[in-house]
C-alpha cells in the first residue's frame, strides 16, 4: 500500500504517449492539427450531441458558451451556491449578475424549486451543475427554461458519462461544458469543451475561441474574441482517454459499492447519493459527517486521515459566504451551508485497490467510533 493515499490522480498510458509522439512529429502541437476535430467529433458523439469546441479549460468553456448566447450586463444567470468558483466567475467576466440558488438535500445539486423562485425579467439563463458525478434533475429545469424561454447551460465538469434517466449528461441544455483538468475522470492535463446540437451556435463559439477572426479572411475582426484554444497536444491525450472512459466509470462506480458497503455500518455518515433516476459516475467519491452523533468535525476527521496517509478534500465552500460574491446574495442557502461543514471527498482515484479502499474505510470508522 502506498505511503500516501491521493484523492485524484490521472491514469495516463501507452496509446496518450504514442499520439503525442505523433503530434509532436506531425508539427502540430498548438490549436490546430487532427488530434483537436478528432477529439471534439468523439466526445460530442459520446454523449449524444451534434458539435464539440474544444477550448483550453472548462473555466473558458463556460465562458464561451455564455458569451456566444448573448450573456450580458444587465442580463442575471442563475447559479447553484454549491459549485466551484469557475461556474460563477464566467458569469461575472461576462458582465452580467449571477443569482445565487440552493441545492436539493437528496442529491446536492440546483434544486428546481428554488429556480422557480429566482427567476425575474431579467433572467436570461440556468447554469446547473452535476455536482461529484450526480446528475442534476432535469425534466422540471427544462420545463421551467422553456416556460420562460430562458437558456440552460450544464456544466458538467465532474461528470463525463453520467447519466439522467439513461441519457448523458451534456446532451440536455443549449450548451454544455466540460473540463478536462488532470483530476477529471478524462483528461487532457488541462482543457475542456463546448457541446451543442446548434450548428450556428457552434460555429459562433469557433469564431470567438480563435480572436473573433473568419479563417476565409485572416486578421480581419469583425468581433472581439479570445483564444481558448486546445492545443494538439492535449487533444491527443484527450482521444486516448475516452477509449478508456467506459472502464474508468465501471471502476469510479466499483469504488463507490465498496466504500458504501464499508461505511453503511458507521453511525452520522451519509453516503454519496445515487437518486432513481440517476446513474452517478462519482468523480469524487463523497460523505457527509454529522458531528452531533459522532462527536467528531469533518474537519478533525480530516485531521485525523492525513495523519494516517489519506488525502481527502473539503466540499466547496458556498458561494455566498465569500467575499468576491456576497454582493450577489439574497436570501437564505441552509443546504448548501450544511453541506458545505459536513460533506467530505475520499480518495477517489481509479488507480486505487481494494486493500485501500477498506483501510481507508476502517480508518474512518475507527476514528468516528472512537474504538
Amino acid at each position: 500500500m502506498r505511503f500516501k493515499i491521493p484523492v485524484a490522480e490521472p491514469d495516463i498510458g501507452e496509446e496518450e504517449l504514442e499520439n503525442v509522439v505523433e503530434a509532436v512529429r506531425s508539427g502540430w502541437i498548438s490549436g490546430k492539427g487532427k488530434f483537436v476535430e478528432e477529439f471534439e467529433k468523439r466526445f460530442a458523439e459520446y454523449c449524444g450531441v451534434k458539435y464539440g469546441v474544444a477550448t483550453n479549460s472548462g473555466t473558458t468553456a463556460l465562458h464561451l458558451a455564455l458569451v456566444a448566447l448573448g450573456i450580458g450586463p444587465g442580463d442575471e444567470v442563475i447559479v447553484p451556491d454549491l459549485t466551484f468558483a469557475a461556474t460563477i466567475n464566467a458569469v461575472i467576466y461576462t458582465g452580467a449578475r449571477p443569482v445565487l440558488v440552493d441545492v436539493h438535500p437528496n442529491y446536492w445539486c440546483i434544486d428546481p424549486g428554488k429556480i422557480k423562485e429566482a427567476i425575474t425579467p431579467k433572467t436570461k439563463a440556468i447554469i446547473l451543475v452535476h455536482l461529484y458525478g450526480h446528475p442534476c434533475d432535469m425534466d422540471p429545469i427544462i420545463e421551467l427554461a422553456e416556460r420562460y424561454g430562458l437558456f440552460v447551460v450544464e456544466d458538467a465538469a465532474e461528470a463525463h458519462g453520467a447519466e439522467y434517466k439513461g441519457r448523458k449528461v451534456g446532451s440536455f441544455g443549449h450548451v454544455s461544458c466540460f473540463s478536462f483538468y488532470g483530476n477529471k475522470i478524462i483528461t487532457t492535463g488541462e482543457g475542456g469543451m463546448c457541446l451543442t446540437n446548434d450548428e450556428e451556435l457552434a460555429e459562433k463559439m469557433k469564431l470567438l475561441r480563435g480572436h473573433g477572426m473568419k479563417e476565409e479572411k485572416r486578421y480581419w475582426h469583425n468581433v472581439v474574441g479570445f483564444s481558448y484554444y486546445m492545443t494538439n497536444l492535449q487533444a491527443a491525450i484527450g482521444v486516448a482517454q475516452l477509449k478508456r472512459i467506459g472502464s474508468f466509470i465501471e471502476k469510479k462506480r466499483r469504488i463507490a459499492k465498496l466504500y458504501a458497503e464499508e461505511l453503511s455500518a458507521v453511525d452520522g455518515v451519509t453516503l454519496h447519493p445515487e437518486m432513481p433516476w440517476a446513474k452517478c459516475v462519482y468523480w469524487l467519491y463523497s460523505i457527509l459527517v454529522d458531528r452531533a452523533r459522532t462527536g467528531v468535525s469533518r474537519d478533525e476527521l480530516m485531521s485525523y486521515l492525513e495523519k494516517e496517509g489519506i488525502e481527502t478534500r473539503p466540499f466547496f465552500y458556498p458561494l455566498h459566504e465569500m467575499p468576491p460574491y456576497k454582493r450577489f446574495t439574497a436570501g437564505s442557502f441552509p443546504v448548501t451551508v450544511m453541506l458545505s461543514e459536513r460533506g467530505l471527498n475520499l480518495p477517489s482515484s481509479i488507480k486505487l485497490t481494494e486493500e485501500e479502499i477498506v483501510y481507508v474505510t476502517r480508518v474512518i470508522a475507527k476514528i468516528l467510533k472512537g474504538t
